[in-house]
């Protein structure tokens, strides 16, 4: 399911109206020892940005630890990316948090199933939070009740969840009814779910909530006439819902109207399970009779008797209950955002129309055929924390190169041994060495985009740091320089800002180096969703380069991947960063899909050092990847000549480099990465290309030397084999060598922005390699002097 959904046209509001809006003179609970509303979400619902309530009730009593996670997270970006702001809400230490940060969810996710979490509704909040005067302090998940009475006191009125509790069956004796209805009754809130749980009494429930004075409405999803009221796994009930919504604008004009004639009960709208993972009623009806029939044997009921029943649900589904709950929370989610967003842009026109203005929220009517992107873009939603920065630092709306991945503080650490000491080139280890340490900005991404940006291209950097000093250090240093940080954004505390530290010997060619990356090892899946967010609202057309680093984790990583896909004309660059993570690349399921093994290609470039390149392939032959027929008719239409190619690779490269076995590796591995650079320090770069049959080179007589193979077999997608070794200009002698961080990711950097002028790879190498060894006679990780290089790169 996409995240992203398309927006529907909506009609203007009257200019004068006369009755005044239910939220325009709000009183609202403000921040006190029981209740906390986070910074972000009281600064949304100032600004009349879209705020979404999410329940934690499925977090603490629904999927067990770290399955809840994930779906926090999950549900979390599919408010940001489509664009609203979450508002997760939940007791922690028996303080009621309306919005809560990664580490608060954390905390309360990984406490699920412990005596002192606790499940929470309203007649539950007092008691939590009046027993933390008394030293008991409890975490507590909030059901529907619970959240809608600590949204509404926030001022939050929309507000996503799974399924509604309701009327049990045999109530009539029991008096079994869920505090969710009498919520609805009286607490001004919108609820999103997927009507209630098909084990409940379906009729009573709506009845219950027609006496309460809920108004009740079931999305048509496209369906013609009265609909079903559904029931959670199923879209249809047997029951007709009291009203039909055609879609979200509709949703949200009611709403509107609902808080201006200040009706204080709620509204429910039911958005029925997606139809991919709906169960027939038919099946659904035949299992809920029989886990019934085993909770009434077992002598289940009260507060029980719904958990049991889930249990044996998902037992005699045979688990398909458990997909089909997940996303149909994922689909109310996504829908009450839309809705939360129309709903702004009609609060805001009344606003307009009774001559207040929103500070930050300035929508734009649209017409039925606009986009979301158009729509959000036309809305000017701000996500960030902070007010608007300065036209400078905002987003480039087309940048040319957008690189993800590292932003660090790099160190370092050059030998300088003293006349006694008993190395003169090497420090000794396992005690302290002499030695001269520098302190810059670094960071694979990082160098690598501000690199391209000294080189005149417009690029975008997206990263993570921590609320520490050095991640402020970081991007104050950043502005200073005129560089565009809106791209990266600020995790808190535990989260540190990645740092690296190289240890150099005296000639600084390194010795050892220590990172501290963890920080992109863990970015909560939100986080990306608000980058990818961000760049779909503010793109017009696409990057012409992406670069991506490994210091992602390889969830992210092939998340950064999957975005560029949407791209056909964009070219996509993998930098490994070391031989551990340079294995990310490769999806964990290659070696189990016999059909499709892996993508063609992977990435389009990569930028391995030769350990770096072993390890790939390497890898790629324990996964067994190079016996698969698909890898097989990629390589046979190489038209490899049957003497082999050691003679000539040796003539392309040298006999040192064939003797390893490099050449003989980048070859191998061509069908996942058509154009593999590998570093090779002193002795240059070696180009190992697949050739596209258009591929100028083929027909180039000055390149046909580097050309030792010719497709023959007529393969749409294979022109040749390009083997080309690229020496360095200059061999730096050691006294020239300042440092060696960085020079590896400015190379890339002016390979993308040479990529970006129109350049093919062959023109931009020995460019790329000019700036490079800028580098190496700089103390920062990327010479300030490449600017001067600017002119060059249209060479």
């Amino acid at each position: 399911m996409g995240l992203i959904t398309p927006a529907i046209g909506r009609p203007r509001l009257p200019q004068r109206i006369i009755s005044p809006c239910f939220g325009a003179n709000r009183r609202y609970l403000t921040n006190n020892g029981f209740f906390r509303v986070s910074e972000e979400v009281r600064e949304a619902l100032n600004a009349n940005k879209p705020v979404v309530a999410l329940e934690t009730t499925i977090y603490t009593h629904g999927f067990p630890y770290p399955e809840n996670v994930a779906l926090a997270s999950l549900l979390e970006s599919v408010v940001r990316v489509n664009g609203g702001v979450p508002a997760t809400i939940g007791i922690l230490d028996g303080v009621a948090r309306v919005g809560m940060n990664p580490e608060e969810i954390i905390r309360l996710t990984e406490s699920a199933g412990k005596d002192t979490t606790l499940k929470l509704s309203r007649r539950d909040l007092a008691h939590v939070c009046g027993l933390r005067l008394a030293g008991k302090k409890f975490h507590g998940g909030t059901t529907i009740a619970g959240t809608m009475l600590l949204a509404h006191l926030a001022g939050i009125k929309v507000f996503g969840t799974g399924g509604l509790g309701g009327v049990h069956r045999g109530a009539e004796s029991s008096m079994d009814i869920s505090a969710d209805l009498t919520e609805l009754g009286r607490t001004p809130v919108t609820v999103v779910s997927s009507g209630c749980k098909s084990f409940l009494d379906i009729p009573r429930t709506l009845e219950y909530l027609e006496t309460e004075g809920v108004y009740v409405g079931t999305f048509a999803d496209g369906r013609k006439g009265n609909v079903d009221f559904p029931a959670f796994w199923s879209r249809d009930s047997g029951v007709k819902s009291p009203t039909t919504i055609e879609n979200e604008m509709e949703a949200a004009a009611i709403i509107h109207a609902q808080h201006s004639l200040r009706i204080h009960s709620g509204l429910l709208f039911a958005n029925p399970v997606p139809e991919e993972f709906a169960i027939p009623k038919e099946t659904m009806d035949e299992i809920i009779e029989e886990a019934i029939s085993q909770a009434v044997a077992a002598g289940i009921s009260g507060k029980d008797n719904t958990p049991f029943i889930l249990s044996k649900i998902k037992e005699l589904s045979k688990g398909k209950s458990i997909p089909a709950n997940r996303a149909l929370i994922e689909s109310n989610v996504r829908r009450a955002t839309i809705v939360a967003r129309e709903l702004a842009i009609l609060d805001a026109k009344q606003d307009e129309a009774q001559g207040r203005t929103s500070s930050r929220f300035n929508p734009a009517l649209s017409s039925p055929a606009s986009t979301a992107k158009e729509r959000l873009s036309n809305a000017s939603i701000s996500l960030s924390d902070a007010p608007p920065a300065a036209p400078t630092s905002q987003i480039s709306p087309n940048p040319d190169i957008i690189v993800a991945g590292a932003l660090a503080v790099d160190f370092s650490c050059d030998y300088a041994p003293l006349p006694h000491s008993p190395d003169q080139t090497h420090p000794t280890p396992q005690t302290s060495n002499p030695a001269i340490i520098n302190q810059t900005i670094g960071g694979v991404a990082h160098n690598i985009a501000k690199a391209a940006h000294l080189l005149g291209a417009s690029v975008q950097l997206y990263s993570v740091v921590g609320d520490d000093l050095a991640g402020r250090a970081a991007l104050t240093k950043l502005k200073d320089e005129g560089f565009n940080v809106d791209g990266i954004e600020t995790l808190p505390y535990p989260d540190r800002t990645g740092q690296y530290v190289a240890v150099n010997n005296a000639n600084k060619d390194l010795t050892l180096a220590m990172a501290d990356m963890q920080i992109l090892e863990k970015v909560p899946y939100s986080t990306i969703g608000h980058m990818f967010h961000k760049i779909s609202v503010q793109k017009t057309s696409p990057p012409k380069v992406l670069v991506v680093d490994a210091n992602w984790d390889a969830d992210a990583l092939h998340e950064w991947l999957s975005l560029s896909r949407s791209w056909p004309n964009t070219t996509t660059i993998f930098e490994p960063v070391s031989t551990a993570k340079g294995l990310r690349i490769f999806p964990e399921n290659l070696h189990h899909d016999t059909q499709h093994p892996f993508p063609h290609p992977i990435v389009d470039i990569i930028t391995p050092n030769s350990m770096e390149l072993k390890a790939l392939y390497d890898h790629a032959f324990e996964l067994g990847l190079f016996d698969h027929p698909v890898w097989f008719a990629l390589v046979d239409a190489l038209g490899i000549p049957s003497s082999g190619l050691r003679v000539p690779l040796a003539v392309t490269t040298t006999s040192a480099l064939v003797d390893e076995g490099i050449p003989q590796q980048a070859v191998k591995l061509l069908p996942f990465f058509p154009t593999i650079l590998t570093k090779l320090g002193p002795e240059g770069v070696l180009l190992t290309q697949l050739v596209r049959p258009d591929d100028p080179v083929l027909g180039s007589a000055e390149e046909s030397q580097y050309v030792l193979a010719r497709s023959k077999n007529g393969d749409e997608r294979v022109g040749g084999l390009y083997v080309r070794l690229f020496p360095a200009e200059k061999v730096l002698g050691s006294e020239e060598v300042v440092s060696v961080n960085g020079v590896g990711d400015t190379f890339l950097g002016a390979v993308a922005a040479g990529l970006v002028k129109g350049k093919r790879v062959q023109e931009v190498i020995p460019f790329a390699q000019r700036a490079a060894a800028l580098s190496l006679m700089s103390e920062e990780s990327v010479n300030p002097e490449l600017e001067k290089l600017e002119g060059e790169i249209g060479l």
